[in-house]
């Protein structure tokens, strides 16, 4: 089949339903990985407790996410999205089963050795976060806004998903013996079969599906050079005659530079929602809220309160009446979430366990609220290989807020005893 035969398909968004639910899940296995890394804390911080993992990690996993970005950003017009997006699934899968084989060849011993293994072991996920994150948003950028929102939805998932799986294995093994390293373990081992499960639906269902054809083959008659090997995937052949033409339109998109002036607002609104959310999460919430009677529990279940309301906050844009589009409007309300700086801070010293899990679960609300509006507006108006580009470009300053926000959350231990 060829690209102008199926730009002509009259059954164009056949499928649309489905390719939502693999999008939630690719989205679910993009985060997976690294949120079982951050939701088994309490069991690293049982066999690391003077290498701050959940800082630490954090800190090592941010640049190679954000240099990887960088260089996939600057050259994403060259580079094909579904190898992209295989490789970043086929890491994330062999990172988090190696994570479970370190643990298991160590039998669970702590020092420096194992840590720095770990370590290592999240710069590979940075890696394939880039990879990933960037390859799949600037796809469906060019595809219909509720893929995208789905994609997102499917990243708070990952952790909402974690958090809970968490808690039910701390649960369950709570009175045994090893009982933390058990859960860890039993938790570690699903987010490698769902890494597993996203390598097959994106190689075998999600570019088969009639309404994503048609976007891929859509944005190939616009000059996308990035989705040929998925078109070749589903059986649609370039026609050879539309070579010179599609080169053509392709030379005529906008280039990146002056995409990003047209948009460097939504690019500083998705920086600001993440420098602030990861100066808060998780590092202050693990080790600057104290225990308030919660004991082990507290720090796993403020972790969950904002997972869960990060996943719900992200349906809400589905409702048109409800979804923030006002290019200010998004400005003001992502500058007032610097409100909660000080509110952290206060509540922490002077407040107990309920205001602190209301506060938790306000950051979570906002962070999805305003991710979903501002990926899903920002791309409007432009053609195929301008909104993949786009995506990337968005994602490039989403990922350089994360780690400016983990950067700034060392700040917190500031005064702190024993703090280094």
């Amino acid at each position: 089949m060829t690209i102008a035969n199926e730009i002509e398909a009259p059954m164009r968004l056949e499928g649309k339903y489905k390719a939502m639910l693999v999008c939630f899940v690719l989205g679910l296995g993009s985060l997976v990985a690294w949120n079982s890394m951050l939701t088994i804390g309490d069991y690293y911080y049982q066999l690391f407790p003077k290498y701050h993992p959940s800082r630490v990690l954090t800190l090592v996993y941010q640049p190679f996410a954000l240099g990887t970005m960088a260089i996939l950003a600057y050259n994403e017009s060259k580079i094909s999205t579904r190898w992209r997006n295989l490789f970043g699934y086929t890491l994330f899968f062999a990172s988090t089963l190696l994570v479970l084989v370190l643990d298991l060849a160590t039998s669970g011993r702590g020092g420096i050795g194992p840590f720095v293994g770990i370590c290592l072991l999240s710069a590979c996920f940075g890696v394939a976060d880039a990879h990933v994150q960037g390859g799949m948003v600037g796809d469906l950028s060019f595809m219909c806004p509720e893929f995208i929102q789905s994609f997102l939805a499917g990243l708070a998932a990952s952790g909402a998903l974690s958090s809970a799986l968490r808690l039910i294995t701390k649960a369950a093994f709570e009175k045994s013996q090893n009982g933390l390293r058990k859960g860890a373990m039993l938790f570690l081992a699903m987010s490698t079969f769902f890494e597993f499960l996203c390598i097959l639906l994106y190689a075998m269902v999600f570019p088969k599906l009639p309404i994503v054809k048609y976007y891929r083959a859509k944005a190939a008659s616009e000059g996308s050079k990035t989705v040929s090997a998925d078109l070749a995937a589903a059986g649609i052949q370039k026609n050879t005659n539309q070579g010179d033409e599609d080169d053509t339109k392709h030379q005529e998109r906008l280039s990146n530079k002056l995409l990003f002036f047209q948009n460097i607002d939504f690019a500083i609104d998705l920086f600001l929602i993440y420098v602030l959310t990861l100066s808060i999460f998780p590092g202050f919430l693990y080790e600057n809220t104290g225990f308030h009677g919660m004991g082990s529990w507290y720090a796993p279940v403020l972790i969950a309160m904002y997972n869960l309301w990060d996943l719900i906050s992200r349906y809400i844009p589905l409702v048109d009446s409800l979804k923030l589009e006002s290019r200010k409007g998004l400005m003001i309300a992502i500058l007032s979430r610097f409100l909660l700086i000080p509110a952290f801070y206060f509540t922490a010293k002077y407040g107990d366990k309920g205001w602190m899990i209301l506060l938790t679960s306000l950051l979570g609300v906002s962070n999805g609220y305003l991710t979903v509006c501002v990926l899903t507006v920002a791309p409007k108006g432009y053609k195929g290989p301008e909104q993949n580009a786009l995506g990337n470009l968005l994602v490039l300053f989403l990922l350089g807020g994360i780690f400016a926000g983990v950067a700034l959350d060392w700040l917190w231990l500031i005064g702190k005893k024993d703090a280094f």
